[in-house]
C-alpha cells in the first residue's frame, strides 16, 4: 500500500527505522470520530499522551485513498502529474505519523509548530526525488511555487491553528530554498546529509535552522 512505501521512503531519506508503522495505526471515518476527530480534513493525526503513554491513530479520507488507490502501479512520476495534491495530504499524515513516533522512540518532545514544519519539507522532498535526475531543477523550483506560494487554508482554523500553518510555511519555504543548491547541482549525498542532520535537531534549535537565511 502506498502508505507503507511512503514511510519506507522516507526512512531511507532520513537514515532511520521506525518499529511502528503507520499503516496499522490507519482508522476509518466512524473510529476517528469517536477519538475526536474534527470532520475537516482529509488527513488527521489523533494523539492520546496519558501517564507518559503515547497512543496514535492516523485516518485518512476514504475517498482520498480511492483516488490513490486508482493509480496503484503507476510510476512515481505519474502519480505526482495527476495526483500532486492527494499524494501530498497522504505524505503529511505519513509524515507527522512517523516524526511524532521517532522524537518519541528518542523520549523528546515534539512542537505542532515542528511537526507541521517538517510535513512540509517532508512533501517536498518526496516530490522532488523521484524526478532525480536531468530537469529537477526546474522541478523543484515549479515545487516551490505549488506547494509554498499558492496555498490557501480551511476557514475552520482557529487564529491560533491559522499561525501555526502559515508559520510553517514560512519556515520550510526557506529551508526548502536552501536545499534548491544540492538539487540543482544533483549532489544527492550533500541533500541527505543536510536532510539528515537537520531531522536531528530538535525543538527551538531546529525551528532556528529552519529559518535561517539562504
Amino acid at each position: 500500500m502506498m502508505v507503507d512505501r511512503v514511510q519506507a521512503h522516507l526512512e531511507a531519506v532520513y537514515g532511520i527505522r521506525c518499529e511502528a508503522r503507520a499503516e496499522a495505526f490507519m482508522v476509518d471515518r466512524e473510529t476517528a470520530a469517536r477519538l475526536g476527530a474534527s470532520g475537516h480534513a482529509e488527513e488527521e493525526l489523533l494523539v492520546l499522551e496519558e501517564d507518559g503513554t503515547l497512543e496514535l491513530a492516523l485516518y485518512f479520507a476514504p475517498e482520498l485513498l480511492a483516488r490513490l488507490r486508482a493509480l496503484e502501479g503507476h510510476p512515481p512520476n505519474a502519480v505526482l502529474v495527476r495526483a500532486l495534491p492527494d499524494f501530498c495530504q497522504l505524505a503529511e499524515g505519513v509524515s507527522h505519523f512517523l516524526y511524532l513516533a521517532h522524537t518519541a522512540s528518542q523520549e523528546r518532545t515534539v512542537s505542532l509548530l515542528e511537526l507541521e514544519a517538517q510535513a512540509e519539507v517532508d512533501k517536498f522532498v518526496l516530490c522532488v526525488l523521484p524526478r532525480w535526475g536531468e530537469g529537477v531543477g526546474a522541478w523543484a523550483q515549479e515545487l516551490m511555487g505549488r506547494l509554498f506560494d499558492h496555498v490557501g487554508y480551511r476557514p475552520q482554523l482557529t487564529q491560533e491553528a491559522r499561525w501555526r500553518y502559515e508559520e510553517a510555511n514560512r519556515l520550510s519555504r526557506a529551508y526548502c530554498k536552501r536545499l534548491l543548491r544540492p538539487i540543482t547541482a544533483r549532489r544527492l549525498d550533500l541533500l541527505l546529509s543536510e536532510l539528515r542532520a537537520c531531522y536531528r535537531l530538535g525543538a527551538e534549535a531546529k525551528l532556528r535552522y529552519l529559518a535561517a537565511p539562504v
